[in-house]
Parts: C-alpha cells; sequence; structure tokens
C-alpha cells in the first residue's frame, strides 16, 4: 500500500489527469501507462522548476520528497492507458502513420509508440495534447523537455503534425 499521505496526493494529481491517470480533460495528458522513469524524471524537473507547465499546476510539487514521486510514478506507471480519441478520420491516420514511420519516432518511443525508460508513451495520448506538444518542440520552446525532439521536428509543418498527433491518439 501507499506511504501515509500519498492518497491525497494521488487524488490531487488525479483531479485533472483523471483518477486512473486517464485524463479526460482537454489539453491535460494522461498518465496511465507512461514509464516511470519518465514520470520521475518530467515531475522531478517541474518540482525544481526546470519544466514549463501551466499556472495551474505550479507549486503542486512543492515539497514532494523523492520517494513520494517515486511513489506517484510507480502508481500511475502501473495504470492501464485508455485512449480518449475521438472518430477516426481515415486520411489523417494513414499520413500520420506515414509520417511517424518516415521520421522514424518509434525508435525512441518504440515501434508500437508505448514509451520506454524517459521516453514518454505517445500511443493512445490525448490528440490536442500530442498537437500543442509537438509544436512547443518545433518551436523550440519545449522548456525542460528533451531537445532531440527539436531536431525530429524540423521541417514539419501543421498538417503533418495533426496527421501524427491524431494517428498516435488512436493508437492503443
Amino acid at each position: 500500500m501507499f506511504a501515509q499521505g500519498i492518497t491525497s496526493k494521488l487524488q490531487a494529481c488525479g483531479a485533472c489527469h483523471g483518477v486512473d491517470g486517464n485524463s479526460k480533460i482537454v489539453g491535460t495528458p494522461s498518465l496511465a501507462g507512461q514509464p516511470k522513469t519518465f514520470l520521475e524524471n518530467q515531475m522531478i524537473m517541474i518540482r525544481e522548476g526546470l519544466r514549463n507547465i501551466p499556472p495551474e499546476m505550479k507549486g503542486l510539487l512543492d515539497g514532494f520528497s523523492d520517494a513520494t514521486i517515486v511513489e506517484i510514478a510507480q502508481f500511475y506507471a502501473g495504470q492501464t492507458a485508455q485512449s480518449q480519441a475521438g472518430i477516426r478520420n481515415q486520411i489523417l491516420y494513414v499520413q500520420g502513420e506515414y509520417i511517424s514511420k518516415e521520421a522514424l519516432c518509434g525508435t525512441c518511443h518504440l515501434p508500437t509508440y508505448v514509451g520506454r525508460d524517459q521516453m514518454p508513451r505517445i500511443a493512445g495520448q490525448r490528440e490536442e495534447y500530442l498537437l500543442h506538444t509537438m509544436r512547443q518542440f518545433r518551436s523550440n520552446k519545449a522548456t525542460g523537455r528533451d531537445t532531440i525532439m527539436v531536431a525530429s521536428l524540423y521541417g514539419m509543418n501543421e498538417d503533418d503534425l495533426k496527421a501524427i498527433a491524431h494517428y498516435l491518439s488512436q493508437l492503443k
């Protein structure tokens, strides 16, 4: 079971990211099924002020010990990711599949896009969140995150990003 006080911390996270880590809120990423190391790294960077986050989340991890962060990461990593995808647009899906393979996204995120170690799970992630994040990377505004993504998205246009986001959001 969890250490004393962890349940209330999980409830606070779950208010936006979903009780089981599957976000129902537009623009808020799902945490369920993310690699534990990825979650730990992101929470530590957020706690230390090294990663840019929405204003409503600032300060929420202040005072969290490393042990608490590890427990939270372990909880969400152990949850089953559930896609929040809308209706599939077959044209966008096929384009996104092609672009993702050409861009070698599966090299880091694995061929099934479930992530590993410090690489996030992008399969089944919220479409609008994926698009927002790729736009941030492309414009080099994803502070505190892997800079290899800036190079990976270099030269992609808006239609490319929309197709990739749609494709990935449809995966399980």
